[in-house]
């Protein structure tokens, strides 16, 4: 739970502490969102349907074809912070959502420290919640999300990474996220 999160996450002070969420749009669509806590810098997870989504009778206990079901978002991040150093992946805070039913098997291949907030407070997550709200500029709610190819979900952190905060000295995320790295 949040309560056991390193107190080093709360003042933002160390980077490598991130927050995630998912955007759902129209036909059961979804984009993952992650955003660094000391930065900024954001990352967003292409959740493509799986194969089957929408077609047919849905088998029970199947696979979440939508997506943004455990093992998708899983994998998801798994693969967006791999490359990453292991000093910028430290912890991951989510809500409650069924799509990090397996956080315990993103710890242990990615190394990263997976905490969920209480329920029904988004506050928790304060910074991804802000990001949330300037991605819908892009993402419209209304949209199938699912029509965004990998490249446009790219160029949309891209900019968003490249917008001057006030809260970082008017500084981008990419500016600060570089600074961190050199």
């Amino acid at each position: 739970m949040i309560s056991e999160r390193p107190a080093e996450v709360a003042d933002r002070a160390v980077p490598g502490h991130w927050e995630g969420d998912l955007i759902l749009g129209l036909k059961s669509s979804a984009i993952g969102t992650l955003v660094e806590r000391t930065t900024r810098f954001t990352l967003l997870l292409h959740l493509p349907p799986m194969p089957g989504h929408r077609t047919g009778i849905r088998q029970k206990n199947g696979p979440a074809l939508a997506g943004h079901g455990a093992k998708a978002v899983r994998d998801a991040i798994a693969k967006s912070i791999q490359d990453l150093p292991e000093h910028l992946r430290k912890s991951l805070t989510w809500d409650q959502g069924a799509e990090m039913a397996q956080h315990e098997r993103l710890k242990s291949e990615t190394g990263i420290d997976v905490y969920f907030c209480d329920p029904q407070s988004p506050w928790q997550r304060g910074s991804n919640e802000n990001t949330n709200g300037l991605l819908r500029q892009y993402f419209p709610k209304g949209t199938d999300l699912s029509q965004y190819r990998p490249d446009e979900l790219e160029a949309v952190a891209f900019t968003l990474n490249s917008r001057p905060r006030k809260t970082l000295g008017w500084k981008t995320p990419a500016e600060t996220l570089d600074e961190l790295l050199t």
